[in-house]
């Protein structure tokens, strides 16, 4: 088996070996936890290491992502010239009408003959984050069994391109659900969490690794914090001050 590392500070070393190459992985957390930038910082870890990456927003355009990207130091318009990045905006109704026209044609049938997200023409990605499935879903509003449909058939698209891929989903703060339908963290192979917690006055970041199917890792939260002009460092050794 083939392994794969984030580039995040601290949090490889979670893992006994790392990320199985491949693998399907939530990031889930409450707003303004992380998670757009753990994910473009493992994108742009990839990238430099040489591996193609392809950001998928269904929310912030691309600019705002380069500029998330350049706060942090990293250069984002030098991994798009090398055809290394790819960072592109996609409509979330969009999405959905196209699932529903197909259905709607296939006359209610499991199986839509189509693929559940383009990519880019000419473009096979090593790593892809998908921001986010809570967009999407919402998109579906009304209609959860068609939503489920589609989430499932993304997660074996994604699987058959045997690319690592990071979806991103809007949690509440402390969450006990970990996306919004609930499907999603089953048919996931890893979840990370991000939380935010508060004990009095303070809060403090923190994240775990809740599950990651065929690799070993501690089962614990760690603080985490955001740096200026680096990213997310996490704290493995260290204990985080709120309780649950």
């Amino acid at each position: 088996m083939d392994w794969i590392k984030t580039g995040v500070p601290g949090f490889d070393e979670l893992f006994e070996k790392g990320i199985p190459k491949g693998v399907s992985v939530l990031v889930a957390g409450g707003p303004g936890s992380g998670k757009t930038i753990f994910c473009l910082q493992t994108l742009n870890y990839a990238a430099l290491q040489g591996e193609k990456c392809l950001y998928m927003s269904f929310e912030e355009s691309e600019e705002k992502l380069r500029m998330h990207m350049r706060d942090f130091g990293w250069n984002p318009e030098e991994l798009e010239e090398k055809g290394l990045l790819v960072i592109k905006r996609y409509d979330p109704l969009e999405v959905s009408r196209t699932v529903e026209a197909l259905l709607e044609k296939a006359r209610k049938e499991l199986l839509i003959e189509a693929d559940p997200v383009f990519l880019p023409e000419g473009f096979k990605p090593d790593r892809i984050v998908i921001d986010s499935l809570s967009s999407i879903s919402t998109a579906f509003y009304g209609n959860e069994r068609n939503y489920r449909m589609y989430a499932e058939q993304l997660f074996r698209y994604l699987e058959s391109l045997n690319a690592t891929s990071f979806l991103i989903t809007e949690t509440e703060t402390d969450p006990t659900r970990y996306s919004r339908s609930g499907v999603e963290e089953f048919l996931a192979d890893g979840v990370i969490v991000l939380y935010n917690i508060r004990k009095g006055e303070r809060r403090e970041s923190a994240i775990e690794v809740l599950k990651m199917r065929g690799a070993k890792f501690q089962r614990k939260i760690v603080p985490m914090e955001i740096i200026s002009q680096k990213g997310i460092v996490v704290y493995p050794t260290q204990k985080v001050f709120g309780e649950f």
